[in-house]
């Protein structure tokens, strides 16, 4: 070197970071390359590895093994963060932060200075061609050795001067660009140390804020003026190392050591554990005569001081800096390739590239899967629809691709793995709990050892904060329906089973299902089926003057042997031939009758209670004395089902109207509460904490309404004092199976046989079904269901509790799997816009038990119950025969009839069956619903179980004649995905084939 290239070298401004990272070694190596080497050697030197363009250290550093270079290769989460060269209100440079990316792309909103929604990125195409060009032709340096900013950015420049890209005397001003100061959203405001700043300008940004507080003549500028000014010759400046040395003295400021912030924190929880950094820094600086560009991936992932907007250490960079007249649109080519770094087989490509040629064939195959958008004016969001599905459909194509080949082994050692891989899948289908062992009782004892060797974790895994959440909110969801449903069977087998022993009977089986169930998630409790038997059950005994409770007590014996026949032969995997086809008429049928059963009780009140004309004030008297049963006789009335059965109350003025209110305003508060909990109202625990217990919080107002109005007249629910059956004087708490008041027949009993089938029917249906959605592989439950062991307890305790007189349960799916998503623990490493990923569940028999606890103590607040009227039941009656139609195809279809083509949804059945195939099909569904409602109607109605199952040998044998292999999947697919993400208008009725 030359005295005067010595001399020029000295004068080059170095921080006291940046002298302490280049070393003696480096500092001869690199000055041999910048004043010895001719362009032509240096483009030689550049090209002369085939494999990686590696920038060396020292002379006696050595290239890392193949071997090694492939355990750091291991592909990794990424975050990726855009920052851009701007001028800020100091008119100093800085690099800013205006996008990111965990997944999708959030961008900085220039007004507000606040983040934006996160959204897909949709990239220009000629974007994407510039990026590819620069790629190709700019500096690659894979592997770098580095650990701190200054020394990657010392190594880009170098690369930057081989390749031709910069001119040796403008190195200085593009090192002290890519060490500028770094800002983002988050950072404190005015009056206030910048939080994020580069090492490597530290101690010129502490020198500008001392210049700035202590103003001097002499005072040096700052180290970004040359690059702003652009006249580098004119403006070298030298930094004072001592006077940083002096100024860094005192205790360093809190932005740099203090505490992560709770934005960073927040942050934080969304990016996974093990995700490592890619930052881009693109820019506009006029000193440059041509764009330059260079991609590094470090060896080692490293935290980079105050560089990034959380502490995520960094394994790529990106620079791209250049002059603005190359009519190159540096923001987009950065978006480009920070959504490039975002996508799944770009970053892996990424990490496992060997030279640049992997990276452009990595651009290529993204481009392969991207859509090009005509520039065209589009009208309307739906005309874009198909521009989704089109994509798609190409992903899946990729996806298939790349399925193939891993199914191709290409050494023994692969072959070795796939032959492994299909050994695990047999012994997950051995682990199926509805496999046959073709042993007796095969099942029930493979469910007993899988299941209780976990007793005690049951009670530990118990131990955790969001079990008490889950606690209070699900002992409402099952309180309010055993008062509803308890309600609606004393209207229908005039009292002699009612609200206190469902709530006894729910309280009991739960206790015992809880301790001894293998499934404890499961929530068992009345439902709209189990009510039509009793009611069509009661009618049939009437009619043929027998006992109901005697004729139930034998039922149960016959449930009893039915359900030990089908555990011992391992009937439960019959619970597979039920398909979406009969699950759905089951479940619309059941919708359809909560419905017609709301309106038709509202009808017999207004025939009980019509309303009067507008008469006189004498003639009002006179209406109002021919009421059957005077106002002051109705508070005693309310408090004594006895006295109440005996006269009944008609003729009231007003009592029709406000029983029409109270029915409206239960359903509507209830049903949009529902809806509020997927709103854009209120932070989201709030939302879903008002949504949740939207039915609890319905009857409430109502009772409060109608407890207001007490010159008016409105039926109550019927409860008795204390712990007593809801009518004394018909019943006890024991029945005798031989007759109460008479002889029962022996024939009957033998008899009893059909109706106990046909109630097995439904509480099998019900409760496995139950069991296959809340034991779905996207649930990740980790201890197992069984499928045997859970029937044999429910139906068991059925037949059993028969004597008593209770009510028979089954499974509540409505209930389950809100039970199931309360104590569902969700992955908070979720990039903002993506849907949220199960952590785990907390499988417990704890919270179960003491809802069940709960409930049974709730027979003490009778005096509270009954307060309810029972137009408020029938309110939350047509709540849940509506919100039962969510989530049921065949009811979607039924609106397709009404409706032409085009606006037809974008789903499968849509898309993938003609339409009057797709009409057919729904005809026949509802051929068999209109079956159904006959059978219902008549003095068959206790045979509409059988008919029912008839469905299924229907759909197996006549359906797929009618019907394709293919049309029959997109038909009569499986039930829905688990729903466990807040979307407007979706929740837990979204899952449910069968009825609440």
């Amino acid at each position: 070197m030359t005295a005067a290239e010595q001399d020029r070298y000295q004068k080059m401004p170095t921080d006291e970071s940046e002298a302490q990272t280049l070393v003696s070694a480096d500092l001869d190596y690199m000055k041999s390359h910048r004043f010895e080497d001719v362009p032509g050697v240096r483009r030689h030197l550049v090209r002369k590895s085939a494999k990686a363009q590696m920038v060396h250290v020292s002379k006696d550093h050595k290239e890392p093994s193949t071997r090694q270079r492939k355990q750091d290769r291991q592909p990794h989460e990424v975050f990726v963060e855009l920052n851009e060269l701007v001028v800020d209100k100091n008119q100093e440079l800085q690099w800013k932060e205006t996008a990111r990316w965990i997944k999708f792309e959030e961008d900085v909103e220039e007004e507000t200075d606040r983040w934006g929604k996160p959204h897909v990125a949709s990239l220009s195409f000629r974007s994407l061609l510039e990026l590819r060009k620069t790629l190709a032709h700019g500096a690659v340096l894979l592997d770098l050795d580095q650990k701190t900013l200054p020394g990657v950015a010392h190594q880009v420049v170098e690369q930057m001067v081989i390749t031709d890209q910069i001119r040796a005397e403008d190195r200085a001003k593009v090192l002290r660009a890519l060490l500028l100061k770094h800002s983002h959203p988050s950072d404190e405001k005015e009056f206030s140390f910048p939080r994020n700043i580069s090492a490597g300008s530290l101690g010129s940004l502490l020198v500008h804020h001392h210049s700035t507080n202590h103003v001097a003549e002499g005072s040096e500028p700052a180290v970004t003026e040359p690059l702003i000014a652009g006249h580098a010759g004119e403006h070298e400046t030298r930094v004072d190392v001592e006077r940083e040395r002096e100024v860094l003295t005192p205790t360093p400021p809190a932005g740099i050591t203090r505490s992560k912030s709770k934005h960073e924190l927040k942050l934080l929880e969304k990016i996974p554990d093990n995700a490592e950094a890619t930052v881009v820094l693109v820019g506009c600086v006029e000193f440059l005569d041509q764009p330059t560009m260079a991609f590094v991936r470090l060896q080692e992932a490293v935290e980079l001081d105050a560089v990034l907007e959380v502490p995520v250490p960094v394994r790529f960079l990106f620079v791209l800096l250049g002059p603005s007249s190359t009519h190159m649109d540096y923001h987009e080519i950065g978006r480009s390739i920070s959504t490039l770094m975002s996508d799944k087989q770009f970053h892996e490509a990424a990490y496992l590239a060997d030279d640049r040629h992997d990276l452009l064939n990595a651009i290529n195959e993204f481009l392969d899967c991207s859509v090009v958008l005509p520039p065209s004016e589009v009208q309307g969001e739906e005309l874009l629809r198909s521009v989704a599905h089109f994509q798609r459909e190409m992903l899946k194509k990729r996806m298939e691709q790349e399925r193939r080949l891993l199914l191709e082994p290409k050494s023994p050692e692969e072959k070795a793995l796939l032959k492994l891989k299909v050994v695990e899948d047999e012994a997950e289908e051995d682990d199926d709990p509805l496999r046959r062992t073709g042993r007796p009782f095969g099942g029930l004892i493979r469910d007993v050892r899988r299941r209780y060797p976990q007793y005690l974790s049951d009670f530990r895994d118990a131990l955790d904060p969001q079990c008490i959440a889950a606690v209070i909110f699900i002992y409402f969801a099952a309180l309010s329906p055993a008062i509803t449903f308890g309600g609606l069977l004393g209207e229908k087998t005039q009292d002699l089973i009612g609200v206190s022993e469902l709530i006894i009977s729910t309280s009991l089986q739960g206790v015992l299902f809880c301790l001894l169930g293998a499934q404890p998630l499961l929530i068992i409790g009345f439902s709209g089926p189990l009510l039509v038997f009793e009611e069509a059950f009661f009618t049939f005994c009437t009619s043929n003057e027998l006992e109901y409770l005697v004729g139930r007590v034998w039922i149960g014996f016959w449930l009893i042997l039915i359900v030990l026949v089908m555990v011992a032969f391992e009937g439960s995997f019959l619970v597979r031939f039920v398909s979406r086809f009969t699950q759905e008429i089951f479940a619309f049928l059941i919708s359809l009758i909560f419905i017609y059963e709301t309106f038709s009780k509202l009808a017999k009140i207004f025939q009980e209670h019509p309303l009067h004309g507008c008469l006189s004030a004498n003639s009002s008297a006179e209406a109002w004395g021919n009421g059957s049963v005077t106002v002051a006789n109705t508070t005693a009335l309310a408090t004594n089902p006895a006295a109440r059965s005996a006269a009944k109350v008609t003729g009231q003025p007003n009592t029709a109207l406000l029983s029409l209110v109270l029915m409206a305003g239960t359903f509507f508060i209830a049903f949009f509460l529902r809806k509020f909990k997927n709103s854009r109202f209120f932070p989201g625990r709030i939302r879903r904490l008002i949504g949740d217990f939207g039915v609890p919080i319905a009857i409430l107002v109502m009772v409060l309404v109608d407890y207001s109005i007490q010159d008016t007249y409105t039926q109550k629910l019927s409860v008795p004092s204390g712990f007593s059956v809801t009518a004394p004087d018909k019943r006890g708490w024991v029945i005798n199976p031989l007759g109460v008041q008479s002889a029962f027949p022996v024939w009957m009993m033998v008899a009893s046989g059909l109706p106990a089938i046909l109630v097995f029917i439904l509480i099998f249906m019900e409760t496995q079904i139950t069991t296959l959605i809340i034991s779905k592989k996207e649930r990740m439950l980790q201890k197992g269901s069984g499928f045997h062991l859970d029937l044999l307890l429910i139906v068991a305790m059925g037949g059993f509790f028969a004597l008593f007189g209770l009510p028979w349960l089954a499974a509540a799916t409505v209930r389950s799997v809100t039970h199931a998503n309360a104590l569902t623990v969700m992955s908070k490493a979720v990039a903002p816009g993506d849907k949220p990923k199960i952590q785990e569940v907390k499988e417990q028999r704890v919270t179960g038990l003491l809802v069940a606890v709960l409930v049974g103590l709730s027979i003490v607040i009778g005096d509270l119950l009954r307060q309810i009227p029972l137009a408020v039941l029938f309110g939350i009656f047509l709540y849940m025969g509506v919100t039962s139609l969510n989530g049921i195809q065949f009811y979607e279809r039924l609106q397709l009839l009404l409706m032409p083509p085009k606006h037809h949804p974008d789903v499968s059945y849509v898309k993938k069956v003609r339409t009057l195939r797709m009409h057919l099909f729904t005809g026949l569904q509802l051929a068999c619903l209109a079956v159904l409602w006959a059978v219902m109607s008549t003095v068959a109605s206790l045979a509409f179980p059988f008919i029912l199952i008839l469905t299924v040998p229907l759909r197996m044998c006549l359906l797929s004649r009618i019907f394709t292999d293919r049309e029959m999947k997109c038909l009569d697919a499986a039930e829905a995905e688990p729903i466990l993400d807040e979307r407007e208008g979706v929740d837990e009725y979204n899952e449910m084939p069968m009825p609440v």
